[in-house]
């Protein structure tokens, strides 16, 4: 059984590209596989390996100035799920092209996956998937609004051509950890919209923590790796489960 952590934070780096090479080191020397990204703006990525190799990785992204309060999603592979490691540098650890963006200080307040359900009940917010529409189609919440993007990228120009649409609402992101939702209601702050929340830790925040009973999210969430998605529990799904 491996140990897969799904980790970003947004933190000022002078210089990501001193970052990567002690970076993969530690990885390829732990065993750890999967993707990190490096970029001015944080990192981000997904790795899997042994508790104790995780641990270690973890510990020393962590030791990187502003990195202490890491945001990780900790689930389990019965079969390694990556192929080999990469440690890579980018203009972005998640693209989206708006200059002038800081989500370490401008991102919305977090809603606990506790008290998610009552905003998927409440008729005067609007949920909003800032996900792809691929990943979509493997599973979202009730009544959530998909704006059938290719690509993140694409998200400021929809917000943009259908902002008029949520006028007077509450508007809720999410994504699949919490990052896209991070910087797009930073995004979203930016634009001048101020009544935006977004899930804290994402949708595998909510399927580990809401008991199936409860939940009301339907369908299975699609991840970044070998296991293909994933559903309550973080049980591995791996086939598509489309939404009911």
């Amino acid at each position: 059984m491996f140990q897969v952590a799904a980790l970003y934070r947004f933190a000022p780096f002078d210089d990501p590209a001193a970052l990567r090479q002690p970076l993969l080191d530690l990885c390829v020397a732990e065993g750890v596989m999967g993707t990190l990204l490096l970029a001015r703006e944080g990192v981000n990525g997904t790795i899997a390996g042994t508790e104790g190799g995780i641990a270690a990785v973890l510990g020393h992204i962590r030791g990187v100035p502003g990195c202490a309060d890491l945001d990780v999603k900790y689930s389990t592979a019965a079969d390694m799920p990556f192929q080999r490691m990469k440690v890579r540098l980018k203009k972005e650890i998640v693209t989206m092209k708006v200059t002038g963006l800081d989500p370490a200080r401008d991102a919305a307040p977090y809603v606990d996956p506790a008290e998610w359900n009552a905003l998927v009940d409440d008729p005067d917010t609007v949920l909003i998937d800032t996900r792809n529409g691929f990943e979509v189609g493997y599973g979202s919440f009730t009544g959530a609004v998909d704006p059938a993007t290719k690509s993140f990228g694409e998200f400021p120009d929809w917000w943009r051509a259908n902002a008029d649409r949520f006028a007077g609402k509450r508007v809720a992101m999410f994504c699949t950890g919490g990052i896209r939702c991070e910087k797009s209601t930073a995004f979203l702050r930016h634009e001048g919209v101020e009544n935006v929340v977004h899930l804290k830790g994402g949708i595998l925040a909510y399927l580990e923590q809401v008991p199936e009973a409860d939940s009301r999210w339907h369908g299975s969430c699609f991840v970044f790796d070998d296991r293909v998605s994933v559903g309550h529990g973080l049980v591995e799904v791996g086939e598509r489960s489309d939404p009911d």
